[in-house]
């Protein structure tokens, strides 16, 4: 049955984690986890950015074809193409930032999806390879999804009240309902995956407690359950790259934890199968760097906004939608 405890809060009444007395702040990167993303809302920043374009010339020649022709015919969501290009489009926005803005991270995080873009910014995968790992851990997941777990989705909520919401769940598994919590984004939001056949009297139930729906994602992702999938991706993918310690620190996902060794970064990469990610966590480790100053780069419509991100952090985003924009990136200054 699902978990249903949330760990590592950083509530918005809560105080910051601040930095040691006298230590300089820090700045950090968090390459974000992957939403909805398609040719209309990033195809004019693959096609004029520069940053781009070099990052979509080297992945051609590493995979033999045109990703963004591709990307452009293959409409799904989270297709391979579409990872594909989320990757290059989160790294060509880390370019846009250290060249254009003086951007010079002292940390490194990437939330769920983001993992792939903060191994190869921070050093642990070179850019060819951690092309072709995407491309084929999309379709190693392609493949496990069509026989496993067909049935199972990853369904987001947010602005549930904690308390009624976990009465939901347990009231789910008291009537031997499959879940499990695949994400914690913040108090009332998290990543629930389930059976499909169950989502719409899950959203019902939701909207019941006054909370909000957000977005189903096919395949499902983050589950305790797909501990088998973890392992066909240790196996058949992950094995065959030389994974090196990072030449910045790196924060875990799934519990906020330091990567700073080759060893740490392939469990990293290998824990977001079967691992729920943890934001509040990794904001709690980014203060207690001494962290001040986050850069979200790539398409991001959840982790800038969220309270305990604004609350601890200012926030300057280099994205898609505003990089192509004349002058610096806007800072969004900490919530007082």
């Amino acid at each position: 049955m699902g978990r249903t405890e949330a760990q590592g809060w950083d509530s918005p009444t809560a105080p910051a984690v601040g930095r040691a007395s006298g230590a300089e702040p820090r700045t950090a990167v968090l390459f974000p986890g992957m939403g909805r993303f398609d040719f209309a809302s990033a195809g004019r920043f693959l096609v004029l950015d520069r940053y781009a374009r070099d990052r979509l010339a080297t992945a051609d020649e590493v995979l033999g074809f045109s990703v963004l022709e591709r990307f452009h015919d293959a409409g799904a969501d989270y297709s391979e193409y579409a990872q594909l290009t989320f990757l290059i489009a989160s790294l060509a926005a880390a370019d846009r930032a250290e060249d254009r803005f003086g951007m010079r991270p002292d940390v490194c995080a990437g939330a769920s999806f983001g993992q792939k873009a903060a191994a190869a910014y921070a050093g642990s995968l070179d850019f060819s390879d951690v092309v072709r790992m995407t491309a084929e851990l999309a379709r190693c997941e392609k493949e496990y999804f069509s026989t496993e777990h067909s049935d199972v989705v990853t369904h987001s909520v947010y602005r549930v009240p904690d308390e009624e919401f976990h009465a939901l769940l347990d009231d789910m598994r008291a009537r031997g309902e499959w879940f499990d919590i695949s994400g914690v984004l913040e108090r009332g939001f998290y990543m629930v995956s389930l059976r499909e056949s169950r989502l719409e009297d899950f959203i019902r139930a939701v909207r019941d407690l006054g909370g909000y729906s957000m977005y189903t994602m096919r395949p499902p992702v983050h589950a305790g359950a797909f501990g088998a999938l973890r392992r066909k991706a240790e196996a058949e993918v992950i094995a065959k790259y030389r994974i090196r310690a990072p030449r910045l620190p790196v924060i875990s996902d799934a519990d906020g934890t330091v990567v700073d060794s080759a060893e740490a970064m392939r469990t990293m990469l290998l824990d977001t199968f079967d691992r729920a990610i943890r934001w509040p966590d990794m904001v709690t480790s980014m203060t207690g760097l001494g962290v001040e100053s986050l850069y979200v780069t790539g398409a991001d419509d959840m982790f800038h906004r969220l309270n305990c991100t604004v609350r601890n952090f200012d926030v300057i985003t280099v994205n898609p939608k505003n990089a192509l924009r004349p002058g610096p990136p806007k800072l969004r200054a900490r919530a007082a």
